[in-house]
């Protein structure tokens, strides 16, 4: 007996290609035609099988966005610049906005189904919510260090960046207009950190 190479499940392996080919042609009618026009004729006509046949692969045109979801959560996650924060927290802010709003603002069908309430019914499974909340769970573990623990200020940081990215795509596909704002948010927020500190300390000394 030769002990060595683990034997390869090529059947698994087609799924798993064949699951891929039809996320390909899923998100590229969303591209070119909008999230709510994903269809399962329209998918299977693009990989070259009959409709039903999609359900060997998934269960419901619903279970196809979650996998998207899953995708575009992983993608995100995947760019995050945590290797690149130096410690000063003006270069920090500003790169961890300008990620964000630049990952949405090269995909639009990809932001919608992320970050906005787009497709009726759809909310993502546990397992693919849970990418998402892992990306933000590193955002506000990295606030923290910079001395914001006020859900509150946690808040208003996601609000500029999803604002940014929304107005960008919303008016400007393709521009830069909103992007060309990230410093401008920067300098808002971090005189927003320096107030609610001092409004803190004042506090803390008035209670003494």
């Amino acid at each position: 007996m030769v002990i060595g190479k683990p034997v390869r499940d090529r059947r698994a392996e087609r799924h798993e290609a064949t699951k891929e080919e039809i996320l390909d042609a899923a998100w590229d009618i969303a591209r070119t035609e909008g999230l709510a026009a994903v269809s399962l004729r329209d998918i299977a006509t693009r990989v070259g099988m009959r409709p039903p046949s999609l359900y060997t692969y998934f269960d419901s045109k619903l279970a196809i966005y979650d996998a998207m979801f899953a995708q575009g959560a992983q993608q995100f996650a995947d760019a995050e610049p945590w290797d690149e924060l130096t410690g000063d927290v003006r270069h920090d802010l500003a790169l961890m906005f300008r990620t964000f709003i630049g990952f949405c603002a090269e995909d639009q069908a990809r932001y919608q189904l992320l970050f906005q309430r787009t497709i009726p019914g759809f909310e993502p499974s546990p397992e693919s919510f849970a990418i998402s909340q892992a990306s933000l769970g590193r955002v506000v573990e990295q606030l923290e260090r910079y001395g914001v623990t006020d859900p509150r200020s946690i808040d208003l940081f996601t609000a500029l960046g999803t604002g940014l990215a929304s107005q960008q795509l919303s008016n400007e596909p393709g521009g830069d207009r909103w992007i060309r704002l990230i410093d401008d948010a920067t300098e808002m927020y971090l005189h927003h950190m320096e107030t609610t500190n001092q409004r803190a300390t004042a506090k803390g000394r008035a209670a003494r």
